[in-house]
């Protein structure tokens, strides 16, 4: 007996002993299909570059990954820029407490630059082609 079904709606494959559950928990199982355990093994994989799980014909199936527009790739830059930013601004605001208290060590104190120049150089990143500098040592 197979172990699961596959919905193209959901793009989900589901396991059989679970449908009692799927379904109290509202889930739309309408489409659901009858695969083989080898089909659910082939599609449980890493995808192949450039390809992400889909349906063909209601089937589990590799389709083309849509390419990031241009506006879409420079979104995530400044997303990813971002994150960066706040680690290196929780980095710095924590050494310069240090050294504003007067309990820094040299360790400390060479962080804090490293970090300062870290954030300047992570600001001046075109992300419209980003190339991101190197994290400073992180504590």
């Amino acid at each position: 007996m197979n172990q699961y079904k596959w919905s193209a709606k959901n793009t989900a494959f589901f396991p059989v002993s679970w449908m009692l559950s799927y379904e109290s928990a509202g889930w739309d199982l309408s489409d659901l299909v009858d695969i083989s355990d080898d089909v659910y093994m082939s599609f449980t994989k890493a995808p192949p570059d450039g390809k992400t799980l889909g349906a063909i014909d209601g089937l589990p199936g590799w389709i083309e990954l849509t390419p990031l527009t241009a506006e879409q790739k420079k979104a995530e830059a400044e997303a990813e820029r971002k994150s960066l930013r706040n680690i290196a601004d929780n980095e710095i605001a924590w050494l310069q407490d240090a050294v504003d208290a007067g309990i820094a060590t040299d360790n400390e104190i060479t962080e804090l630059s490293e970090w300062r120049k870290y954030r300047v150089l992570l600001m001046r990143v075109d992300t419209s082609h980003p190339y991101w500098p190197q994290l400073p040592f992180s504590s």
